[in-house]
Parts: C-alpha cells; sequence; structure tokens
C-alpha cells in the first residue's frame, strides 16, 4: 500500500470514528449522568493505553516540563472538549448538532496558527474557511430553538470548540514527539482528573444495560484512543490548520450515524449545509499547480 493511500485513509478513518463520537456519546446518555459516562470512559482509556505502553516497552516523558505539556495539551483536546460535548448533549443539544458547532474549529485554528505558528494561509484557504463557516452556521441557525437549556447547551458546545482548539495548537507547539501509547496514558489521566469536580453538582446514575455497553467501549476504545492517536499523528505530520480544515467533514458522519442509529431524519437544511461545507473543504485543500 503506498504512502499516499496510508495518508489518505488517516482522515476518512478519524472524520468517522470522531463523527460518530457525538452519536454514540447521545446515545450512552440515555443511560447515564454525562460525567459519570465520561469519567469511566476515560478511566478506562487510561488503563488500557498504560497496559500497551507498558507491554511495548515505549518511552516515557523525561522530565517534568514534558510531562507538564502532555497533560495540558490533553486536558484542553480531550478533558475540556469532552465535557462540554457531554454537557451540552445532556442539557438536549443533539450530537449531530455539537458536531456542526465544533466543525468552526478551523476558523479559530487557521486564525491562532497564521499569529503564532507561522503558518501561511492563501486567499483560496480563507474562503474556503468562510464557506465552510457559512454551511455550519446556516444549519446551527435553523436548528436551535430559544429556550434557556438550549443556550446553556450551545455554551458548553463553545467551551469544547475553545478547548479542541487550543489543545491543537498547544498539542502541535509543545508534543510533537509524544509517544501515542505514553503520552496517551498522561492525557487521558488528566482528564478523568479534570472531571471529578464536575461529579460533586450531578445527580450521578447509571444504567448498566447493552446499549450503555455498547456506548461505553465505543467511547472508550474507538475515540478515546483510536480517533485521537489519528489526530495526533496528523497534527504532527502536516500543518495544523489544514488538519483542523477535515472538522469541516466530522458532522457529515455525525448527521449519517445519527441517521442509521438513533433514527434522526435527514433534513434538507442539513443536506445543504454539508454540501457547502464540501465545496469548502475542496477549496481549503486545493494545491497550487
Amino acid at each position: 500500500m503506498s504512502d499516499t493511500i496510508k495518508k489518505s485513509m488517516l482522515p476518512f478513518g478519524f472524520i468517522f470514528l470522531y463523527g460518530s463520537g457525538f452519536i454514540f456519546t447521545q446515545y450512552g446518555l440515555q443511560n447515564s449522568s454525562p460525567m459519570a459516562f465520561l469519567s469511566i470512559r476515560f478511566f478506562i482509556a487510561f488503563w488500557i493505553l498504560l497496559l500497551i505502553a507498558y507491554m511495548l516497552k515505549v518511552p516515557i516523558p523525561k522530565t517534568k516540563k514534558e510531562f507538564f505539556h502532555i497533560a495540558v495539551a490533553g486536558s484542553l483536546t480531550v478533558g475540556t472538549f469532552s465535557i462540554g460535548v457531554f454537557l451540552s448533549i445532556s442539557y438536549g443539544v443533539s450530537g449531530a448538532l455539537n458536531a456542526l458547532i465544533i466543525a468552526l474549529q478551523p476558523i479559530i485554528v487557521t486564525f491562532i496558527a497564521s499569529k503564532f505558528l507561522e503558518e501561511t494561509a492563501n486567499k483560496k484557504v480563507w474562503l474556503g474557511l468562510i464557506i465552510g463557516f457559512i454551511g455550519v452556521a446556516f444549519v446551527v441557525v435553523s436548528k436551535l430553538d430559544t429556550s434557556y437549556a438550549s443556550f446553556i447547551g450551545v455554551f458548553w458546545s463553545v467551551v469544547a470548540l475553545l478547548g479542541l482548539s487550543f489543545g491543537s495548537l498547544y498539542q502541535k507547539k509543545y508534543c510533537t514527539g509524544m509517544n501515542l501509547y505514553s503520552g496517551g496514558a498522561i492525557q487521558t489521566l488528566s482528564s478523568t482528573v479534570l472531571t471529578l469536580p464536575f461529579l460533586y453538582f450531578e445527580n450521578i446514575h447509571i444504567t448498566w444495560n447493552t446499549e450503555f455497553m455498547i456506548a461505553l467501549v465505543y467511547m472508550a476504545v474507538g475515540v478515546s484512543i483510536g480517533a485521537l492517536s489519528l489526530l495526533y499523528v496528523m497534527i504532527k505530520n502536516g500543518e495544523v490548520s489544514k488538519v483542523s480544515s477535515i472538522f469541516y467533514l466530522v458532522p457529515v458522519s455525525a448527521a449519517l450515524v445519527s441517521y442509521f442509529l438513533l433514527g434522526e431524519k435527514m433534513e434538507l437544511n442539513v443536506v445543504i449545509g454539508i454540501i457547502t461545507v464540501l465545496v469548502g473543504i475542496m477549496l481549503i485543500n486545493k494545491r497550487k499547480a
């Protein structure tokens, strides 16, 4: 298999796993309080990653500074992002709508990367980002209601968006040499610690049925380990602003999985938004002749 094919498989694998994660979160929260679900998910992922790191004898951070940077990046990219999404969904914002809000990440990352990481973005990239933003905004505005819970839910979605955006940049700047297994264990542990204060404020409950177990295993293994590993590999190998542009495709995956798993209808405004997003992606990733 050629390197070109391998590299093209990474974003598609990430898009599927990450996008479907929003829907499996919504699926799991039907049987659990948000922070209880999230804490168990992180704890399981931590022990799996730690076991893999031990068995493979992979390198661990050599200094406290390196350990600190990995923990901070994880607390943002994994912890803050996941807490925001889980709380948003618990307030009634659907997984598909959450995915659309998170798809605004390329705008934030491209702007900050151009300022602080000295990455350049030409006019076609900015035009693609703007078109993608319009596609996302079109769907979000049409699906959002005016209830208090909805606004609180969107607030937590924005918290998730900011955590993921700044976390991706922090990961690119300070953690490009991070081992996926030992570093992943540190990041899921720091994210677990981050969720603990939230447990104090929620009415903890879990129904240990088949649906919850499926959601838990998928989120712990498929997303916490699989999707995030693919994301970090792409961040390490490419410009963070270009990597972030694929987040525009995450809502496509979320909408499709939501249709098949939860039976949610594929509305016309969502289809229009997705097509607009795809046009934006084409412009962002179009190479110079």
